[in-house]
């Protein structure tokens, strides 16, 4: 097991990807550090993974974030692997986004990113071989929606590639993985509205279908194992292909079936 007596923290472990991660590393042998933003919201996990330990606070409160992230890297008797998967987003348009929206988003995606990061970087500095995979989005390369999302999202880009410089001394390895559409519960108030909407997004994609939780946790795995040894400050798009270009387009374009 690629993990075995390595211990791995996982922001938003209660949601679809981060269900996933847990279970995902739990399987390769990893300790589990499962932080969400309230008890409630890791019922899932702790349901499922008994054994893991459990942590939750808001990421926008920088010293709450700091304690919690503390203590349960020290009940866990240090941190091998922190993957920043926590985030939401708000406004769908700039043209139904407010000031408070716009500052949620950027507070929660990328300042609250940084306080895990800030909260866990001496027990990072302590062990050698350690890494970092946060979780970005398409939207960070691209317009597809959620614009204070995307803003965020696009500054923790450019934080991942500045961690990876600096933290590189230390023989910390930072990444980002960048989701298209996947298959979590976050969708459910859109399917409720249309319930083909896959079935509609699909054929943006090319390879003709959507993500699946698990297969961005393996993506991450990938990144966070010393088969990615080599591997700093890279930014993987995990989007069936999406960022590539759409084959509507290029049919659009062409006449020619692609």
């Amino acid at each position: 097991m690629r993990f075995s007596g390595k211990t791995v923290l996982v922001t938003g472990a209660g949601g679809g990807i981060g269900r996933a991660l847990v279970a995902h590393f739990t399987g390769e042998g990893a300790r589990i550090i499962a932080h969400d933003r309230s008890e409630e919201a890791l019922a899932p996990v702790a349901g499922a993974h008994r054994p893991a330990i459990l942590a939750w606070s808001d990421l926008c409160d920088a010293e709450a974030t700091r304690q919690t992230i503390t203590a349960a890297v020290e009940r866990a008797g240090g941190l091998d692997i922190l993957v920043n998967n926590a985030g939401a987003a708000a406004a769908k348009t700039l043209g139904s986004m407010t000031v408070a929206a716009f500052h949620r988003d950027i507070d929660l995606n990328l300042k609250g990113t940084y306080h895990v990061v800030e909260a866990a970087l001496p027990a990072l500095k302590a062990r050698p071989g350690t890494a970092i995979v946060n979780i970005g989005t398409v939207n960070a390369l691209g317009s597809y929606g959620h614009p204070a999302y995307a803003a965020a999202k696009a500054g923790l880009v450019s934080l991942t590639k500045s961690m990876a410089v600096e933290l590189g001394r230390y023989g910390i390895r930072v990444n980002i993985v960048c989701p298209g559409t996947v298959r979590t519960p976050a969708w459910n108030d859109r399917i409720a509205l249309d319930p083909a909407v896959f079935d509609e997004v699909k054929r943006w994609y090319p390879l003709g279908r959507v993500a699946e939780p698990e297969e961005i946790a393996r993506v991450v795995a990938f990144l966070a194992s010393d088969d990615a040894a080599v591997v700093t400050g890279a930014v993987l798009p995990a989007d069936c292909g999406l960022t590539a270009g759409q084959p509507p387009l290029v049919q659009a374009f062409t006449y020619e079936q692609v």
